[in-house]
C-alpha cells in the first residue's frame, strides 16, 4: 500500500518575493531563539516538567499514523462549564505560550511495533508505524504509547504519553468533516465574534448546530444503524486546541474522530488553509482506497471549491458533499450552488442548506443512513432550536 503524504506543510509557503524572504526569515529567527532559550533552560536546569501531547491517530490493520507534541507543562487546567471568561482566556494563553521542545526524540510503541523518531523545531513528532502481524479486520480504538528519550529530566523521569488511534477495518464509507462552523458555532465569518468564542469560551460553553451529533452519529452507524464508519475532522485551527476540540465532541455526544489541525507558525499563516483541507482528503483517500468518502463542510471559506476538487481529482470516491449554508442570501451562497450544480454533472450530489435535518434526509434517501437515524436528526435539531 503506498504511504499517505506526511502532515506536516511544506517548509516554504507559496508566496512571492519578498514577502517569501520575509517569512523564511522571521522562521529562523523564531526557531533560533527558541533553540537558545531551550538551552539555556536546559543547560541551568531550569525546565519545567515535560509534557507528550498524544494526539488522536488512524490507521488500517496493518498501518498506522500518529503525531505527538513534546512541551514544558502548559498549566492549563480541566475546563468545566462555570469557568469565567476570565479563566477560559488564562487557559488559552497557556496553551499558547507554553514553550515547545525543538528536536525531541521519543519512542512510538504500538501492537509490537517500535520507532524511535525526532521531532521538529516545533515540538512535533510523527510516525508511520507497520505492524508485524495485521490487526482484526473490524474498526476499533487502540492504544499507540509515547516515551521521550530524549531530553530526560532526572528530578522527574521521561514524560510519557497515550494517543488513541482509530484503526479502520470494515466499513461502509469514511467521513471528513470540517470543524468551525459545520460542526461548532464560531462565528469564522465574523472576525469580532470568531475572537470572543474562541478566547473567552471553553469546550463545556460552546455551542454545536443543532442536530449535528444525531446526523454524525447516524452516518457513523450507516445504512443498517449497526455499522461503524470512521470519521475525520479536519481544521484550519492549530494544534494547541486539540485537548479543547476532543473535549467538545465528547461532550455534545459527537462521534469521536482524529484530528487534523496545523501547526501555526509564520511558515504556515499565509494562505495555507485550502492546501492543508485538501492535503488532508488526499492523504485520507489514499490511506483508505477501498472507501468511498462523504465530505462535510460550510461555505464560509473555501470548504466547496476544496471538496470540488477532491471530486475532479478522485472520480467516484466522493458518495456526497454536504455544505452549511452560513452566507444565506449572500453572493457567496449563489456562488456555491452554482458548484453544486457543476457537481452534480461529475456524479457527485453536493447539497447546500443552512438545516442539518435536510442533510439528514439526503443521506437517508441516498442510502447512508437509517431511516430512524433521519427522524433523530431532526428531532435533536428540533429541540435544539427550542431551547
Amino acid at each position: 500500500m503506498t504511504a499517505p503524504e506526511p502532515i506536516n506543510e511544506p517548509a516554504a509557503p507559496a508566496v512571492p518575493g519578498w514577502k517569501r524572504r520575509l517569512v523564511l526569515r522571521s522562521a529562523r529567527v523564531e526557531n533560533a531563539f527558541d533553540r537558545l532559550v531551550f538551552d539555556l533552560k536546559r543547560r541551568t536546569h531550569l525546565l519545567s516538567p515535560l509534557e507528550v501531547h498524544a494526539y488522536r491517530g488512524h490507521g488500517t490493520t496493518t498501518t498506522v499514523w500518529a503525531r505527538a507534541r513534546v512541551m514544558e507543562r502548559t498549566g492549563s487546567v480541566k475546563a468545566n462549564a462555570t469557568h469565567t471568561s476570565l479563566q477560559n482566556l488564562r487557559n488559552m494563553a497557556r496553551r499558547f505560550l507554553s514553550p515547545e521542545i525543538p528536536r525531541a526524540r521519543a519512542v512510538a510503541r504500538f501492537h509490537g511495533a517500535e520507532l524511535e523518531t525526532i521531532a521538529d523545531e516545533e515540538g512535533f513528532l510523527q510516525v508511520e508505524l507497520h505492524l508485524p502481524e495485521p490487526l482484526p479486520a473490524r474498526t476499533a480504538w487502540h492504544n499507540l504509547d509515547w516515551e521521550l528519550t530524549w531530553p530526560v529530566l532526572k528530578r522527574y523521569g521521561p514524560a510519557r504519553g497515550t494517543a488513541r488511534v482509530l484503526v479502520v477495518g470494515e466499513a461502509d464509507f469514511a467521513v471528513i468533516s470540517d470543524l468551525d462552523d459545520t460542526v461548532i458555532q464560531s462565528g469564522v465569518t465574523r472576525l469580532g465574534t470568531m475572537l470572543r468564542i474562541a478566547l473567552l469560551s471553553n469546550a463545556y460553553t460552546r455551542l454545536p448546530f443543532e442536530g449535528v451529533a444525531a446526523f454524525y452519529r447516524a452516518l457513523q452507524r450507516g445504512p443498517d444503524g449497526k455499522g461503524w464508519n470512521p470519521i475525520f475532522y479536519v481544521s484550519a485551527g492549530p494544534w494547541n486546541l486539540a485537548d479543547m476540540l476532543e473535549d467538545f465532541l465528547d461532550h455534545n455526544g459527537v462521534p469521536r474522530g482524529p484530528l487534523f489541525l496545523r501547526d501555526w507558525s509564520p511558515l504556515t499563516l499565509k494562505g495555507r488553509t485550502k492546501r492543508h483541507k485538501l492535503a488532508v482528503i488526499r492523504q485520507l483517500i489514499t490511506a483508505y482506497p477501498e472507501l468511498p468518502f462523504v465530505l462535510i463542510g460550510d461555505s464560509g471559506e473555501h470548504d466547496p471549491e476544496i471538496y470540488a476538487e477532491a471530486v475532479r481529482e478522485h472520480p467516484g470516491r466522493i458518495k456526497a458533499i454536504y455544505i452549511r449554508d452560513v452566507t444565506t442570501g449572500s453572493r457567496r451562497s449563489a456562488e456555491v450552488v452554482a458548484m453544486a450544480r457543476e457537481l452534480a454533472g461529475l456524479g457527485t450530489e453536493m447539497v447546500v442548506s443552512s438545516d442539518t435535518a435536510a442533510a439528514a434526509a439526503h443521506a437517508r434517501e441516498s442510502g447512508l443512513i437509517a431511516p430512524q437515524q433521519a427522524e433523530a436528526t431532526a428531532d435533536e435539531a428540533e429541540a435544539a432550536s427550542r431551547d
